[in-house]
């Protein structure tokens, strides 16, 4: 997510060695307002973490092939050859709409995670062959997730779209997408966005920053999340509400097939002062498997800084909501269920801005590894950080 929203200062530990906190299995089954009937079961296999691998950070603008990298808002790794991608939100801030390919070092005997490199850099290019257009601009892109699709062989990445509001009321509509890609960063065809995600001048639709935040892949589903509420499916959250948000399921061959209420978390704590700006959604998804997902639930709050939690999500027995205009009021509907697996606020204080998971190589023990990592909003008061875990449950 754009650093706009962002104006008071972080403070940021640059601590070279790094311990880990225990990691909580408490469950927490979250439903709207709007919903009377009763959540589904929680999962039968519940997703754990087991222990921390290391952490490792890239430096603040980097220089890489000619850019400056930072923004990493998504991170993948083709599980084939081991390579992995990170793909920049700079809007031509810097260099054009971009992702970079690297290594993550992981031990696969013990663990042990010793470094990131990164080995290439690509632009991504509109169906046309040219690059996306800077920020503020129409048909702009705002890259904020990338995966590689290991049953296709291609990448598909999205594009958190744009529109105007009363703090930008010049800033020209453009569409948030999920569009596929080769490893040379050619168009290779999109999917059919719903309607109800389209993006408006209006009071309607998905709200400035509040677009296509995460994505995912399974065998049968292409599966992406907004950040945060649609203007019909009520307010922000705050510190006395949640609020909700929806899950995007995707047939194989682009067409949306579903959509699943998820209830986002109240504010975790008030901003100072307490007219002071906070945004609060969904920073990723990742699929373990068809039904099981990870989201990543991250808040900044002004004064406070970032908050983040891990969530595991059940998507059996929600209530496909695709069809509903609101979700305020109406018949009742069931949302997902989501336990949580970890505040990540307490794993490696202070927390930064956490926005990317991704599997790693699975270890010897059996356990697969995951990673998280941060996007530093090209804010030397941040940091690109990437943290490796080892788990169980996946």
């Amino acid at each position: 997510m754009a650093n706009s929203r962002r104006m008071t200062a972080i403070a940021v530990a640059l601590m070279t060695t790094v311990g880990f906190a225990a990691v909580g299995t408490q469950s927490s089954t979250a439903a709207t307002a709007a919903s009377t009937e009763t959540a589904a079961a929680a999962p039968v296999r519940e997703f754990r973490i087991t222990r921390f691998l290391g952490e490792r950070r890239l430096p603040h603008k980097m220089r890489f092939a000619g850019t400056t990298v930072g923004g990493l808002s998504g991170i993948d790794r083709d599980p084939r050859t081991g390579n992995w991608y990170f793909i920049s939100d700079d809007r031509w801030r810097y260099n054009p709409a971009r992702f970079y390919t690297g290594r993550l070092a992981i031990d696969p005997a013990t663990g042990a995670f010793t470094g990131v490199n990164l080995t290439g850099v690509t632009t991504l290019q509109r169906p046309g062959g040219s690059t996306y257009p800077a920020y503020g601009r129409p048909r702009s892109a705002d890259p904020e997730t990338i995966r590689f699709d290991r049953w296709s062989r291609r990448l598909i990445w999205a594009n958190e779209g744009d529109r105007p509001d009363e703090a930008n009321p010049t800033v020209p509509v453009s569409d948030l997408s999920v569009r596929w890609t080769d490893p040379r960063g050619r168009h290779r065809g999109e999917l059919t966005v719903p309607g109800n995600l389209k993006m408006t001048a209006t009071a309607s639709g998905p709200r400035r920053n509040f677009g296509f935040e995460g994505l995912t892949t399974t065998e049968h589903s292409i599966v992406a999340v907004a950040e945060g509420p649609r203007f019909e499916d009520g307010p922000l959250p705050t510190v006395q509400r949640g609020a909700t948000t929806r899950i995007t399921v995707w047939s194989r061959d682009g067409r949306p097939r579903a959509q699943y209420a998820y209830p986002i978390d109240r504010l975790p704590a008030a901003p100072v002062p307490a007219t002071g700006k906070s945004d609060s959604g969904v920073s990723e998804i990742l699929a373990i498997d068809d039904r099981r997902y990870l989201a990543l639930e991250r808040s900044w709050i002004e004064g406070v800084g970032y908050k983040v939690k891990l969530y595991e999500v059940d998507l059996g027995g929600a209530t496909n909501v695709l069809n509903r205009d609101s979700l305020v009021g109406g018949r009742p509907y069931r949302p997902v269920v989501k336990r949580l697996v970890s505040d990540l606020s307490t794993v490696r204080p202070p927390v930064q801005n956490l926005e990317s998971i991704a599997w790693g190589p699975r270890l010897r023990t059996g356990e697969c590894t995951l990673v998280i990592g941060a996007d530093d909003n090209f804010d030397r008061r941040e940091t690109n950080q990437f943290m490796a875990f080892a788990a169980r449950g996946c």
